[in-house]
């Protein structure tokens, strides 16, 4: 497994649709080899909270806590992506 990095926006639009209690969630999970950082502002503020996993470059959108279980056994365990939290203008293959 390579390792893999999730940066939780911490600014102030995402913060406003709960990217502190995100981050608390992914910090809750000890996933071997997965950095969790705090970040900036990454240009995603209609869509927040927003969730970017490095290297992979996929960015969820609109995330809640209730959902970081769902990213860290999919995507984070399994290299398998969450679909339905893809953000649909970065990621529109998986757009329906």
């Amino acid at each position: 497994m390579s390792s893999k990095q999730v940066l939780v926006c911490q600014y102030q639009s995402c913060l406003a649709q709960g990217s502190a209690e995100v981050l608390a969630a992914f910090l809750g999970c000890s996933i071997s080899e997965v950095s969790i950082v705090p970040s900036e502002c990454q240009g995603q503020c209609n869509l927040g909270a927003t969730v970017r996993v490095l290297p992979d470059e996929i960015w969820y959108c609109r995330v809640k806590p209730s959902d970081v279980s769902a990213i860290a056994e999919s995507h984070l365990q399994n290299d398998q992506v969450v679909d339905r939290l893809l953000h649909p203008r970065i990621h529109p293959r998986y757009s329906t």
